[in-house]
């Protein structure tokens, strides 16, 4: 049993069975040692003589990649990519692969979000606790089911998104550049061009993966074509949205809420003023966070592990030109 297999995702043993027996089966698996996400040095020793990595949050950068002479395999537990360098991995012969499965609970969380901040549930539920009852007034929200709900971004968790909000009976909006608009149809939405979407929504949420094309793409201007008293919700990446231009728009009411799984610097200093707000629900970072989740990206992952140290192709690639260049 040669293979070395490197787990730096943050899931419990308990969490993750299945994957464990399966990559234990054919390799020496080492698990995080440090409980959280490794920084670049740390991750170029645990590397050193690692075959494979199921990866959590951690940065492979071009500096990385080089250093990790016997590294076949990135099994990201997620489908964010923006902390892998693609084109180093490609370039060293290294697949990268994702797990799409957690798409479904992201999609959850989103509405979660949504319920959340449309019906004000967590200030109501901290006046409770706070043997403020008689404020109910306060408390006044929106009606979720009738809304209209423009999505950016229909992959695979903006489609689970479009079809939760049938079952609420929306009116849904969607902008992805690279769906084609029958696609989008088929979903049950209306195709739109990313400012009328924002003109007519009156919740609008992200699910683009950050690439220097949607870096920054909602910004002040975007957030001003928004309806007033309207919403937003991230549970893509902080940096899509300008929180500068997002903080002052909930300040004055322009916007009545938001819900943001991700912030552009994770954990946020003390310092962000939108954790100085009423009118945002923040979560840090969960959206695949469940039980079925970890169960299901875990061992979806582990199957590509355990592919590609058979030297068989891996299931879900993301850079499947690195397989010519290949290390098996």
């Amino acid at each position: 049993m040669g293979n070395k297999v490197l787990i730096t995702a943050l899931i419990d043993e308990e969490q993750m069975p299945e994957a464990l027996a399966l990559l234990r089966s054919k390799a020496e698996v080492r698990l995080n040692p440090y409980g959280r996400v490794l920084r670049e040095e740390e991750l170029i020793e645990e590397l050193r003589d690692v075959d494979a990595v199921l990866a959590g949050g951690d940065s492979f950068s071009a500096k990385v990649i080089s250093s990790a002479r016997n590294l076949k395999i990135i099994a990201r537990d997620g489908v964010g990519l923006d902390r892998v360098d693609l084109a180093a991995a490609t370039k060293a012969g290294i697949v990268v692969t994702i797990a799409p499965t957690v798409c479904e609970s992201v999609a959850d969380l989103t509405f979660g979000l949504i319920l959340c901040v449309m019906r004000r549930i967590l200030i109501a539920d901290r006046s409770v606790r706070s043997q403020e009852w008689n404020l109910r007034r306060k408390f006044v929200g929106r009606d979720v089911h009738g809304a209209t709900l423009g999505i950016i971004g229909l992959g695979r968790v903006g489609s689970g998104v479009a079809k939760r909000a049938r079952g609420f009976r929306m009116r849904v909006l969607g902008y992805d550049p690279y769906v084609k608009p029958e696609r989008i149809r088929e979903l049950g939405v209306e195709p739109s061009d990313l400012d009328a979407l924002l003109r007519e929504s009156d919740v609008v949420t992200i699910h683009t993966p950050l690439t220097e094309e949607t870096r920054g793409l909602i910004g002040s201007r975007e957030i001003g074509l928004m309806k007033d008293g309207s919403y937003l919700i991230n549970t893509a990446r902080g940096a899509i949205v300008d929180e500068k231009a997002l903080y002052e728009a909930l300040r004055i009411g322009k916007l009545a809420g938001a819900g943001l799984d991700v912030l552009t610097v994770e954990p946020p200093t003390p310092e962000n003023p939108l954790l100085n707000l009423e009118n945002v629900v923040l979560t840090p970072h969960i959206g695949n966070d469940t039980v079925e989740a970890f169960r299901r990206l875990s061992l979806q992952a582990a199957e590509d592990i355990i592919r590609v140290l058979d030297g068989e192709p891996p299931l879900n690639p993301v850079n499947p030109e690195a397989l010519a260049r290949r290390k098996f």
